[in-house]
């Protein structure tokens, strides 16, 4: 049975010629394989071929064009495995080993050396700080004789990693703690820092970068972003260092606690590292046995922290009321469900109605306006308030398997960002909502 031929008119050597599906014919060079189109009946000429000698290959003479269609798709399908799961990410993304975390540090200290931007003399702790720093240094001084405006009291904060050793350096964060209008451009003085348990671990000084500024002068100002915080860049020093103990079954604790993704990294561990070394205790807990022939601890968890796993979690829709935005996540999906919004717009108009005397009106002398007897004038304030209502039909939503959907449903009700909060809050009521809706 001969194939429907079909005619290429595009090209000029083929202009009103059928071609055949039995014309396609490979032509072998070693590993590369050619297949060329020739005109039904005639043999298409193949460069670096003489006569009818055939060329060498190391393939199959009868290799046709439905094997090299098979051969590309074996390639694209060892391709695709070759690539990680969608949605993989790794374990040092989804989980924290217990133990290792950073610890809040704190203090009080002073800037100084600012240009009169500093505590004013109603903050008397700064005076009795200043004075009580004096006082160290060997220079008695009362502290209402304190009139200072280059020095402001601040709280200085940093974060202490785990693992941090004596030596190494920290940024940190300082704040006014009275009515400094601004610390930039001050310098901090020294300022123990210390955690939870009152003991001192680091100690901080340098110069503090605000991001910011404020000025004024004749009672206009203007100020950017908040002068009275900043910055010392590595301006802390770490003194005593915290390191916790990587001892006998380590626990991995997820950032968002789900059953589903506890089970799967579970499995990846016991697969690189063979069964029974990790076990899910709970769905925050995963708990990792180190095989007795890996003592290394640290290679362990880096070799635990490169696997990647395909993290689950609920489905989420995060509306936030004050700006308006909306951001769904990928599984979030919606029932068929017929959705009728209409916005309400309430305007006031406020229109002055002045009444004026007639020219020339006097009052009595030395008095005016209604104690003199005379004309003055009235000013009062008509507001007519109107309300219009927009009139839209309902609209039915169908169901959505995809973002892609969702985001057309929601498009086909032309409401704004922050009408689909409403929408979506009447829908999570409704039922038809399959997500978890989360405010923010």
């Amino acid at each position: 049975m001969d194939p429907t031929p079909v005619r290429l008119a595009a090209h000029p050597a083929y202009a009103g010629t059928p071609l055949a599906a039995r014309t396609l014919r490979p032509v072998s060079r070693g590993m590369e394989t050619t297949v060329t189109l020739s005109p039904e009946g005639a043999a298409a000429p193949v460069p670096g071929a003489t006569g009818t000698e055939p060329a060498p290959s190391s393939a199959p003479a009868g290799l046709g064009a439905a094997s090299v269609v098979a051969l590309l798709v074996l390639g694209a399908a060892l391709l695709l495995l070759a690539l990680p799961a969608r949605g993989a990410v790794r374990i040092k993304e989804l989980a924290d080993v217990q133990g290792v975390r950073d610890n809040e540090l704190f203090g009080y200290g002073l800037v100084v050396g600012l240009a009169g931007t500093g505590d004013s003399e109603r903050v008397f702790f700064t005076q009795q700080s200043v004075a009580g720093m004096l006082g160290r240094l060997g220079v008695r001084v009362e502290p209402r004789d304190v009139r200072a405006r280059n020095v402001a009291a601040v709280m200085v904060t940093a974060r202490l990693p785990g693992f941090a050793r004596p030596g190494a350096h920290l940024d940190v964060t300082v704040a006014s703690l009275g009515n400094a209008r601004s610390i930039s451009g001050g310098l901090l003085l020294v300022t123990p820092l210390t955690a939870a348990d009152g003991q001192v671990y680091a100690v901080a000084q340098g110069p503090v970068q605000a991001g910011g500024y404020a000025a004024g002068a004749s009672g206009s100002s203007v100020s950017k972003n908040t002068p009275t915080t900043g910055r010392v860049p590595g301006g802390g020093t770490v003194e005593r260092g915290v390191v916790p103990r990587l001892e006998g079954p380590l626990l991995l604790a997820l950032r968002r606690p789900d059953f589903t993704t506890a089970t799967r990294v579970a499995a990846s561990v016991n697969a690189a590292l063979g069964d029974g070394a990790a076990r899910a205790i709970d769905p925050a807990a995963i708990e990792i046995t180190p095989p007795a022939d890996q003592p290394d601890v640290v290679a362990l968890l880096a070799r635990v922290e490169a696997l990647e796993v395909e993290a689950d979690g609920r489905a989420r829709v995060v509306i936030s009321e004050r700006t308006g935005t909306v951001v769904a996540g990928e599984r979030v999906r919606i029932r068929p469900v017929a959705v009728a919004h209409g916005g309400l717009q309430v305007a006031i108009a406020s229109t002055p109605l002045v009444s004026q005397p007639s020219p020339f009106s006097t009052g009595r002398p030395g008095q005016a306006g209604a104690a003199a007897g005379g004309a003055r004038t009235v000013v009062e304030r008509s507001a007519v308030p109107t309300a219009t209502e927009e009139s839209r039909q309902a609209v039915a939503l169908p169901a959505t398997a995809s973002v892609e959907d969702l985001a057309r449903a929601l498009n086909a009700l032309g409401a704004t960002a922050r009408d689909l909060v409403s929408i979506l809050q009447a829908m999570k009521a409704a039922g038809a909502l399959d997500a978890e809706l989360e405010v923010i």
